[in-house]
């Protein structure tokens, strides 16, 4: 099915884009990922990406023209696709959209006639919540890393943004001083809600913050202004006048929140030094570890403080604490949900034998300076198996199923509000050190919710591993959409037969949740012996 392509805001304050450059043109093949086009902003020329895959059916805006945010830019399809009548709609909106455009000026200019309040002053920036993924609808403000009156430079990082994939810094476009907050930390708002006023020191905006009103928005627009004067002067006012609470609130975010906020220099301490920054209490501006806390930093102290405190309850008295769900919770139990009862799910169960790869791990990591885990040893078997066995490393999508001849395998990380999977692409060709260390770099910067949105997409295959928690056997849900995900328990030791012989083994099991519109129980136990293979036998792997 066609999908169209809009015109995307690249920028808060991109109202229109000029197309620079198609790097693309009409029926070449697109693959997700692919750069479509350069669109030159009122900031900067920007690489413009595909987020769908399939052949360029049509261009709606020519190198050199420009065109309005969410207008037409392309179409993408299956090739020879009829798109005359997205065509023919997308006319008709553009004509629709340019009578709204001048009964909405005429409106305006009525609004100014009658009320001169609402106009913005000049030098004033309205910045509104930005689009900071492409599945993002909507943003919670993580941390606040500028107070109002304070004063702002282009460049400056305004706040911390949490969306439905990962918490991103964002920064100012503009020079001034932050005169309103719309939102307040942990509050969240729609795509292009108002989210603070930059302007010349002394301005009033109350005004404008009181009859802010999302650009583009429908029906819902009439509700924007009811949620507006939530935010307004008076609570602004109360905010600064209670800055010991807000900066204590900020302190507690190196452990409370996950966040890390800490000084190019102590950072470069803590790894010299071997310390855990997620210990170390910061003194700085915001609760930032500076140079002072490394350098007074003692384990000792640090272990009594971070043990886990119970909460005090009465016996006898009922109590609970509510937390606003995260965005990454919402999409977890968004997609999650939409797995399980979309995709018919079936369970093979398999034990292996795992004194082998014991021994073989024991004798690899006796090399200087290599050290790779049993995760790391079933990423890589998984991988060789997969090319082997490409309907297990398939995807399901509505009109048809992708076999991959590429191998990404993505590894499930916990973290505080939920799950992150960030992938190991080519995993195949990759040796065990190479996927150790990917493994580890990645699983660090997932706790610390440093992934960038590309290190998480575009998985073929997951692992989910819980053996290091002891638990012994579970099953997990297919991360869409892909065809299979693997479930890693963890190495038991046990009597096992052996050449008619009861004598002490090591077995692992593992459970391959499998899609069965995509992989039917042979295909998955096929797949589940050429793992075994690799596994029981781990010197194939480096054949």
């Amino acid at each position: 099915m066609a999908e169209i392509i809009n015109m995307p805001r690249l920028s808060d304050t991109m109202e229109e884009g000029t197309v620079a450059a198609w790097l693309k043109k009409v029926g070449d093949k697109i693959e997700e990922g692919d750069i479509l086009a350069e669109i030159e902003t009122d900031k900067a020329t920007m690489e413009f990406e595909s987020f769908h895959e399939g052949t360029l059916l049509h261009i709606g805006v020519h190198e050199g023209e420009t065109t309005k945010v969410d207008q037409l830019l392309a179409i993408i399809g299956e090739e020879g696709e009829d798109i005359s009548g997205l065509l023919n709609g997308s006319q008709e909106e553009a004509t629709q959209d340019a009578t709204e455009d001048k009964s909405e000026e005429t409106a305006s200019n009525n609004e100014e006639a009658a009320s001169e309040e609402q106009a913005i002053p000049e030098g004033v920036t309205v910045v509104t919540m930005p689009r900071l993924s492409d599945t993002m609808e909507e943003g919670t403000v993580a941390t606040w890393l500028k107070k109002v009156g304070d004063v702002v430079e282009e460049g400056d990082i305004l706040a911390e943004i949490e969306t439905d994939k990962a918490t991103m810094e964002f920064e100012s476009f503009q020079s001034g001083t932050l005169l309103y907050i719309g939102l307040e930390e942990g509050d969240s708002a729609k795509v292009d809600a108002l989210l603070a006023i930059i302007g010349p020191e002394g301005t009033d905006v109350s005004g404008i913050a009181k009859n802010f009103k999302v650009v583009g928005s429908d029906t819902k627009t009439d509700d924007k202004p009811k949620e507006a004067p939530k935010k307004d002067a008076p609570k602004q006012e109360a905010k600064q006048d209670n800055k010991p609470a807000t900066t204590a609130q900020v302190e507690t975010s190196n452990t409370s929140t996950g966040r890390i906020f800490v000084s190019p220099l102590a950072k470069k301490m803590a790894e010299e030094k071997g310390i855990t920054l997620s210990l170390v209490k910061g003194s700085g501006e915001n609760g930032r570890i500076v140079k002072r806390d490394i350098e007074n930093f003692t384990p000792a102290a640090a272990a009594q403080s971070s043990a886990p405190v119970a909460k005090f309850v009465a016996s006898g008295q009922e109590d609970f604490d509510e937390k606003p769900n995260s965005q990454m919770r919402k999409a977890i139990a968004k997609n999650l949900a939409k797995s399980k009862f979309s995709a018919p799910h079936y369970y093979l169960n398999v034990e292996f034998d795992m004194d082998n790869a014991m021994a073989f791990r024991a004798q690899y990591n006796s090399i200087p300076d290599v050290k790779i885990s049993f995760n790391d040893m079933i990423v890589k078997a998984c991988a060789l198996a997969l090319r082997q066995h490409p309907q297990v490393n398939s995807q399901w999508f509505d009109d048809k199923m992708r076999l991959n001849n590429h191998v990404h395998i993505g590894v499930a990380v916990a973290v505080e509000d939920g799950l992150l999977v960030p992938v190991v692409k080519f995993a195949n060709e990759q040796s065990l050190p190479q996927i150790g260390a990917a493994v580890k770099d990645f699983a660090g910067r997932a706790r610390n919710k440093k992934l960038s949105l590309d290190e998480m997409e575009g998985s073929t295959f997951t692992i989910s591993n819980l053996g290091m928690f002891g638990i012994e056997s579970f099953t997990s849900i297919i991360n869409q959409p892909n065809s299979a995900i693997l479930s890693v328990g963890a190495i038991v030791q046990k009597p096992v037969v052996k050449n008619g012989q009861v004598v002490p083994g090591n077995t692992m099991k593992l459970t391959l949740a499998c899609d069965h519109r995509t992989v039917d129980g042979a295909t998955g136990a096929q797949f589940l012996q050429t793992l075994k293979g690799y596994i029981e036998n781990p010197v194939t792997m480096l054949v």
